[in-house]
Protein backbone atom coordinates (compact mmCIF):
# COMPACT_ATOMS: atom_id res chain seq x y z
CA UNK A 1 0.00 0.00 0.00
CA UNK A 2 2.84 2.38 0.83
CA UNK A 3 4.48 1.62 -2.53
CA UNK A 4 1.24 2.49 -4.31
CA UNK A 5 0.95 5.80 -2.45
CA UNK A 6 4.58 6.69 -3.27
CA UNK A 7 4.05 5.74 -6.91
CA UNK A 8 1.04 8.04 -7.19
CA UNK A 9 2.95 10.85 -5.50
CA UNK A 10 5.79 10.49 -8.02
CA UNK A 11 3.32 10.58 -10.91
CA UNK A 12 1.63 13.67 -9.47
CA UNK A 13 4.94 15.52 -9.23
CA UNK A 14 5.79 14.96 -12.87
CA UNK A 15 4.87 17.50 -15.54
CA UNK A 16 1.19 17.15 -16.30
CA UNK A 17 0.61 14.99 -13.23
CA UNK A 18 -1.69 17.53 -11.64
CA UNK A 19 0.44 18.41 -8.62
CA UNK A 20 -0.04 22.10 -7.83
CA UNK A 21 -2.94 22.48 -10.26
CA UNK A 22 -5.53 22.54 -7.50
CA UNK A 23 -3.47 24.94 -5.41
CA UNK A 24 -3.08 27.30 -8.37
CA UNK A 25 -6.83 27.20 -9.01
CA UNK A 26 -7.49 27.88 -5.31
CA UNK A 27 -5.22 30.92 -5.45
CA UNK A 28 -6.81 32.26 -8.64
CA UNK A 29 -10.35 32.01 -7.29
CA UNK A 30 -9.49 33.74 -4.01
CA UNK A 31 -7.57 36.50 -5.78
CA UNK A 32 -10.39 37.14 -8.26
CA UNK A 33 -13.18 37.36 -5.67
CA UNK A 34 -12.30 40.90 -4.44
CA UNK A 35 -12.33 42.10 -8.05
CA UNK A 36 -15.80 40.66 -8.53
CA UNK A 37 -17.51 41.74 -5.30
CA UNK A 38 -15.53 44.89 -4.59
CA UNK A 39 -12.93 45.82 -1.98
CA UNK A 40 -15.39 46.48 0.85
CA UNK A 41 -13.79 44.82 3.87
CA UNK A 42 -17.02 44.02 5.69
CA UNK A 43 -18.42 42.26 2.62
CA UNK A 44 -15.24 40.25 2.09
CA UNK A 45 -15.07 39.26 5.76
CA UNK A 46 -18.68 38.05 5.67
CA UNK A 47 -18.31 35.89 2.56
CA UNK A 48 -14.72 34.72 3.22
CA UNK A 49 -15.61 31.39 4.94
CA UNK A 50 -17.90 30.30 2.13
CA UNK A 51 -15.57 31.48 -0.64
CA UNK A 52 -12.55 29.70 0.83
CA UNK A 53 -14.46 26.44 1.21
CA UNK A 54 -16.07 26.60 -2.24
CA UNK A 55 -12.69 27.34 -3.81
CA UNK A 56 -11.09 24.43 -1.94
CA UNK A 57 -13.91 22.10 -3.00
CA UNK A 58 -13.62 23.04 -6.68
CA UNK A 59 -9.82 22.81 -6.53
CA UNK A 60 -10.08 19.28 -5.14
CA UNK A 61 -12.51 18.42 -7.93
CA UNK A 62 -10.02 19.31 -10.69
CA UNK A 63 -7.75 16.30 -10.30
CA UNK A 64 -10.30 13.61 -9.45
CA UNK A 65 -10.42 12.16 -12.95
CA UNK A 66 -6.69 11.34 -12.70
CA UNK A 67 -7.11 9.02 -9.72
CA UNK A 68 -7.84 5.90 -11.78
CA UNK A 69 -7.82 7.14 -15.39
CA UNK A 70 -4.05 6.87 -15.93
CA UNK A 71 -3.96 3.39 -14.40
CA UNK A 72 -6.85 2.32 -16.58
CA UNK A 73 -5.15 3.62 -19.73
CA UNK A 74 -1.84 1.82 -19.18
CA UNK A 75 -3.40 -1.41 -17.90
CA UNK A 76 -2.02 -1.21 -14.38
CA UNK A 77 -5.53 -1.01 -12.92
CA UNK A 78 -6.22 -4.55 -14.13
CA UNK A 79 -2.98 -5.67 -12.49
CA UNK A 80 -4.07 -4.04 -9.23
CA UNK A 81 -7.27 -6.07 -9.36
CA UNK A 82 -5.28 -9.31 -9.42
CA UNK A 83 -2.55 -8.22 -6.98
CA UNK A 84 -2.34 -9.56 -3.41
CA UNK A 85 -3.28 -6.07 -2.16
CA UNK A 86 -7.08 -5.90 -1.77
CA UNK A 87 -8.83 -3.39 -4.03
CA UNK A 88 -10.21 -1.72 -0.91
CA UNK A 89 -6.67 -0.97 0.26
CA UNK A 90 -5.71 0.20 -3.25
CA UNK A 91 -8.67 2.60 -3.29
CA UNK A 92 -7.68 3.91 0.14
CA UNK A 93 -4.09 4.40 -1.06
CA UNK A 94 -5.35 6.35 -4.07
CA UNK A 95 -7.47 8.57 -1.84
CA UNK A 96 -4.52 9.16 0.50
CA UNK A 97 -2.24 10.13 -2.39
CA UNK A 98 -4.90 12.52 -3.72
CA UNK A 99 -5.27 14.12 -0.29
CA UNK A 100 -1.51 14.56 0.13
CA UNK A 101 -1.17 16.25 -3.26
CA UNK A 102 -4.38 18.28 -3.13
CA UNK A 103 -6.12 18.47 0.24
CA UNK A 104 -3.03 19.02 2.38
CA UNK A 105 -1.61 21.89 0.24
CA UNK A 106 -5.04 23.56 0.23
CA UNK A 107 -5.22 23.29 4.01
CA UNK A 108 -1.78 24.80 4.46
CA UNK A 109 -2.40 27.63 1.97
CA UNK A 110 -5.88 28.61 3.17
CA UNK A 111 -4.83 30.80 6.14
CA UNK A 112 -2.50 32.86 3.94
CA UNK A 113 -5.23 33.32 1.34
CA UNK A 114 -7.72 34.20 4.07
CA UNK A 115 -5.77 37.44 4.52
CA UNK A 116 -6.77 38.47 0.99
CA UNK A 117 -10.43 38.14 1.96
CA UNK A 118 -9.97 39.94 5.29
CA UNK A 119 -10.98 36.85 7.25
CA UNK A 120 -11.37 37.78 10.96
CA UNK A 121 -8.49 36.70 13.19
CA UNK A 122 -10.42 34.20 15.39
CA UNK A 123 -11.44 32.22 12.28
CA UNK A 124 -7.97 31.21 11.08
CA UNK A 125 -7.59 28.29 13.47
CA UNK A 126 -11.06 26.86 12.74
CA UNK A 127 -10.45 27.37 9.01
CA UNK A 128 -7.36 25.18 9.15
CA UNK A 129 -9.08 22.61 11.36
CA UNK A 130 -12.17 22.45 9.16
CA UNK A 131 -10.12 21.89 6.01
CA UNK A 132 -7.88 19.38 7.78
CA UNK A 133 -10.98 17.48 8.91
CA UNK A 134 -13.03 17.91 5.74
CA UNK A 135 -10.63 17.52 2.82
CA UNK A 136 -10.14 13.77 3.49
CA UNK A 137 -13.86 13.36 2.87
CA UNK A 138 -13.49 15.22 -0.44
CA UNK A 139 -10.70 12.86 -1.53
CA UNK A 140 -12.57 9.73 -0.43
CA UNK A 141 -15.79 10.78 -2.14
CA UNK A 142 -13.81 11.71 -5.24
CA UNK A 143 -12.09 8.32 -5.25
CA UNK A 144 -15.46 6.61 -5.15
CA UNK A 145 -16.73 8.80 -7.99
CA UNK A 146 -13.58 8.13 -10.03
CA UNK A 147 -14.06 4.38 -9.52
CA UNK A 148 -17.66 4.58 -10.73
CA UNK A 149 -16.77 6.53 -13.88
CA UNK A 150 -13.43 4.89 -14.78
CA UNK A 151 -13.29 3.94 -18.44
CA UNK A 152 -16.18 6.25 -19.37
CA UNK A 153 -15.44 8.52 -22.30
CA UNK A 154 -17.25 11.41 -20.67
CA UNK A 155 -16.09 10.45 -17.21
CA UNK A 156 -14.97 13.96 -16.25
CA UNK A 157 -18.42 15.51 -16.61
CA UNK A 158 -20.18 12.50 -15.12
CA UNK A 159 -17.74 12.48 -12.21
CA UNK A 160 -18.49 16.12 -11.41
CA UNK A 161 -22.24 15.52 -11.51
CA UNK A 162 -21.86 12.50 -9.25
CA UNK A 163 -19.63 13.90 -6.51
CA UNK A 164 -20.82 17.50 -6.23
CA UNK A 165 -24.09 16.61 -4.45
CA UNK A 166 -22.09 14.38 -2.07
CA UNK A 167 -19.75 17.27 -1.34
CA UNK A 168 -22.56 19.55 -0.17
CA UNK A 169 -22.75 18.35 3.49
CA UNK A 170 -18.98 18.71 3.86
CA UNK A 171 -19.19 22.21 2.41
CA UNK A 172 -22.07 23.24 4.66
CA UNK A 173 -20.51 22.11 7.94
CA UNK A 174 -16.97 23.16 7.01
CA UNK A 175 -17.96 26.69 6.03
CA UNK A 176 -20.35 26.98 8.98
CA UNK A 177 -17.56 26.22 11.45
CA UNK A 178 -15.42 29.00 10.02
CA UNK A 179 -18.37 31.40 9.90
CA UNK A 180 -19.22 30.73 13.54
CA UNK A 181 -15.64 31.41 14.58
CA UNK A 182 -15.59 34.63 12.55
CA UNK A 183 -18.73 35.79 14.36
CA UNK A 184 -17.33 34.93 17.78
CA UNK A 185 -19.48 31.82 18.25
CA UNK A 186 -18.41 28.30 19.22
CA UNK A 187 -17.36 26.37 16.06
CA UNK A 188 -17.03 22.99 17.80
CA UNK A 189 -20.30 21.41 16.60
CA UNK A 190 -19.84 21.90 12.83
CA UNK A 191 -16.17 20.97 13.11
CA UNK A 192 -17.09 17.72 14.84
CA UNK A 193 -19.73 17.05 12.21
CA UNK A 194 -17.32 17.55 9.32
CA UNK A 195 -14.80 15.29 11.06
CA UNK A 196 -17.57 12.70 11.50
CA UNK A 197 -18.32 12.89 7.78
CA UNK A 198 -14.68 12.16 6.98
CA UNK A 199 -14.63 9.21 9.37
CA UNK A 200 -17.84 7.87 7.87
CA UNK A 201 -16.38 8.17 4.37
CA UNK A 202 -13.22 6.42 5.55
CA UNK A 203 -15.26 3.53 6.92
CA UNK A 204 -17.49 3.01 3.89
CA UNK A 205 -16.17 4.48 0.66
CA UNK A 206 -13.03 2.36 0.09
CA UNK A 207 -15.34 -0.68 -0.01
CA UNK A 208 -17.79 1.10 -2.32
CA UNK A 209 -14.97 2.21 -4.63
CA UNK A 210 -13.55 -1.33 -4.75
CA UNK A 211 -16.98 -2.73 -5.63
CA UNK A 212 -17.36 -0.16 -8.43
CA UNK A 213 -13.92 -1.04 -9.79
CA UNK A 214 -14.75 -4.74 -9.84
CA UNK A 215 -17.89 -4.03 -11.85
CA UNK A 216 -16.06 -1.79 -14.33
CA UNK A 217 -13.18 -4.25 -14.80
CA UNK A 218 -15.39 -7.20 -15.73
Amino acid sequence: MRALVLRDLRIAMRAGGGFGLGLAFFLIVVVLVPFGVGPERTVLARIAPGILWVAALLAALLSLDRIFALDHEDGSLALLATAPLPLEAAALAKALAHWITTGLPLTLAAPALGILLDLPGPAYGPLTLSLLAGTPALSLIGTFGAAVTVGNRRGGLLLSLLVLPLYVPVLIFGADGVRRAAEGLDPATPLLLVAGLSLGCLAALPFAAAAALRVNLR
